[in-house]
């Protein structure tokens, strides 16, 4: 089965994760970075979890997932590693049409997460369709010594000169994108720095002169 790749919007939609161990947590982790209301149902939850409980950043219910649990949930991620548990909570998942993960359990999943590289704002996914996480591991991290620190400063100004240029009503083409995105440019931002490399950015583009 072929997946169709997305990147979801999660700011302050209820998420529901049914665990409360290390994969809880590295699921979490990703769920707060993205602004979404995070409730755990487990008995027990790592020190980690209680203390972003006691923090306020997430709702945490220590007991069992019971049916009906799902009810007030857009979305659900289950990081145990009790089948039956899986299978329950998915089947109801199905049965209300919320999007479910079953951390290392592909059949009881509507959606699978890939391996990701974060810069910023720029976000890079590598998934093997859940046949190999072990390959997607590999990829992300030789795409992670490609990537380096500056690339989050490039996203950023990249941004940014897209929103003064859209405000302009000035239209820049694909290809011009292409040449004011190259190497010259991450290379100012390593020896001289951000206003340097946008001003280079807006001089490929060809509007230096409007901005």
């Amino acid at each position: 089965m072929g997946y169709y790749p997305v990147l979801l919007d999660l700011a302050s939609r209820r998420c529901l994760v049914v665990g409360g161990g290390v994969i809880a947590e590295r699921r979490i982790e990703g769920l707060l970075a993205a602004a979404a209301d995070v409730t755990v149902i487990s008995p027990q939850v790592t020190l980690a979890l209680a203390k972003l409980a006691t923090e306020g950043r997430i709702d945490v219910e220590r007991r069992a997932y019971r049916e009906g649990d799902l009810a007030r949930f857009d979305l659900v991620l289950v990081a145990t590693d009790r089948g039956e548990v899986n299978a329950a909570v998915a089947r109801e998942a199905h049965e209300r049409g919320v999007w479910i993960n079953a951390a290392d359990d592909p059949a009881n999943c509507t959606f699978i997460l890939p391996a990701l590289v974060r810069r910023g704002d720029l976000t890079v996914a590598v998934s093997t369709g859940g046949t190999s996480p072990a390959l997607a591991r590999k990829v992300r991290e030789e795409l992670e010594d490609h990537l380096t620190a500056e690339y989050a400063t490039l996203a950023a100004i990249a941004g940014e000169v897209r929103r003064e240029l859209r405000a302009l009503g000035l239209p820049v083409t694909a290809d011009a994108w292409r040449r004011a995105l190259g190497p010259d440019v991450r290379q100012l931002i390593v020896e001289r720095g951000r206003a340097d490399a946008k001003r280079r950015v807006l001089e490929h583009l060809g509007v230096a002169a409007c901005v």
